[in-house]
């Protein structure tokens, strides 16, 4: 599967044709290139996930008519959240002013311009997006056959971290993006006997080696530091104060999920961290959010419905959200019923698997005590799904890419003094045994008349 799925078209049919600056006049210096600042390069420079750069004319010249394609059919860039739903910092939605100039700019051969009207070019601290005060990489190498299924491996790695860390923003960077698809950078705290008999650098699997990981238990303070997905780019935990903490005598664990691309290969992913300026006024802290491990998806079913639950247990602002899914995934809704009843849709996006966009909420949105996350997803098991990998198989929750999940990361911010694993419990539909399918939205009706 392409990353950057572009049909280079001489004319799109059925798109309304836009207002657009005087076409003589749209240059790449000018006009094309602060769009592509603002909305392109995080993802278009070399060593990242896109298969070609957008930094000067030279790279973008030979991709005019492909860029107005992915623009007026938006595509490009990757947001899967409905308009109409939800508020959020991180849109990547282009304004028809934009996408106008893009397609006048395409049109009217692509020109050029005038040196002079460039903007200053932005720069990328050795490829980062953020500028790290500390930077964790993966002690060696991990070596990725050409072919083949490579289950998800866990590599602790020591830090030595001699004081207590409160981090405003990490970046998770994979060594070979070509072959790491998405994964998790885990702070391990002192007392958490997850991988405590690992030898660090070795990377372990649970299929395997399940005596050596042991359980990655929220309680024992575990808490996810960074993620990588196609796409998303730097996370930053800095919501009017907020920092996420990082415990002295911390240990982190890379979490990876790699996928052959056929040729031996290589990764060593690394961390990048920022250290907040300032005391923090609040905690920052990433939870999985609603969770179906009880899933079960019918053969052939092409709008299979799944629906989970977590309650708060205390009260937490609500600032980021990210569904997960995998090849079957089609659509996610997050909502929140409040203890008064009110029901507030926080969340409508079609699915991507390539995409795995996480959504910035313009505003927290507070959950009091007692409050109810409900994921609900929809996939697609028939043989229409062009990505599905058997359509005759009943589908549950596993790790590869032919097995399935659905699940909301979400990030809160609580008070410093909470106990993050004090937050979430499940709830719910996810508590019920595994079925045929679901669990669906009518289980978790039955669910709460059974309360």
């Amino acid at each position: 599967m392409s990353i950057f799925r572009l049909a280079v078209v001489s004319c799109l049919s059925g798109v309304a044709v836009l207002a657009a600056p005087d076409p003589s006049k749209v240059t790449f210096n000018k006009d094309v290139l602060p769009i592509l600042q603002k909305n392109c390069q995080s993802c278009h420079r070399p060593g990242e996930v896109a298969p070609m750069s957008l930094l000067s004319y030279s790279d973008a010249r030979p991709w005019a008519k492909s860029i107005k394609a992915a623009v007026v059919t938006r595509k490009m860039p990757p947001w899967m959240a409905e308009q109409n739903v939800g508020h959020f910092k991180n849109d990547r939605t282009l304004s028809t002013e934009d996408i106008a100039t893009l397609t006048a700019w395409a049109d009217n051969g692509a020109l050029e311009g005038d040196a002079k009207d460039k903007p200053a070019a932005l720069t990328f601290q050795d490829g980062w997006n953020i500028k790290p005060d500390i930077i964790v990489e993966m002690p060696k190498p991990f070596q990725i056959p050409a072919t083949g299924t490579v289950n998800y491996k866990y590599v602790l790695v020591k830090t030595n971290f001699t004081q207590d860390m409160w981090i405003s923003s990490a970046e998770m960077r994979p060594g070979n993006p070509k072959v790491l698809h998405h994964g998790k950078v885990w702070v391990r705290p002192p007392g958490s006997h997850w991988l405590e008999n690992a030898e660090p650098g070795e990377a372990y699997e649970n299929e395997t080696q399940r005596e050596i990981i042991g359980r990655n238990g929220a309680e024992e303070g575990n808490d996810i530091l960074g993620k990588f997905n196609p796409g998303l780019g730097a996370q930053s935990f800095d919501i009017n104060g907020s920092a996420k903490f990082v415990p002295k005598g911390s240990d982190l664990v890379f979490e990876l999920h790699y996928t052959t691309n056929g040729q031996p290969t290589q990764d060593a992913s690394k961390i990048g961290l920022v250290l907040a300026k300032n005391p923090p006024l609040t905690r920052y802290y990433f939870n999985a959010g609603p969770t179906a491990s009880n899933l079960a998806i019918p053969p052939g079913d092409g709008n299979a419905e799944v629906v989970s639950e977590v309650t708060l247990a205390q009260e937490a602002k609500l600032v980021y959200a990210q569904p997960h899914m995998h090849l079957r995934g089609k659509d996610f809704e997050l909502r929140l019923v409040f203890p008064t009843g009110e029901t507030q849709t926080v969340l409508k996006a079609k699915w991507d698997f390539e995409w795995q966009v996480g959504y910035e909420l313009a505003k927290p949105i507070d959950m009091p005590k007692g409050t109810r996350m409900i994921g609900i997803s929809h996939f697609d098991n028939s043989a229409n799904n062009r990505f599905n990998p058997d359509p005759a198989k009943e589908v549950v929750w596993g790790p590869q890419n032919w097995d399935e999940m659905s699940n909301c990361f979400i990030g809160v911010i609580i008070p410093t003094d909470t106990k993050p694993e004090s937050v979430f419990k499940r709830s719910g539909p996810s508590l019920l045994p595994r079925g045929h399918s679901g669990p669906t939205l009518a289980a978790l009706e039955a669910a709460k008349r059974n309360e």
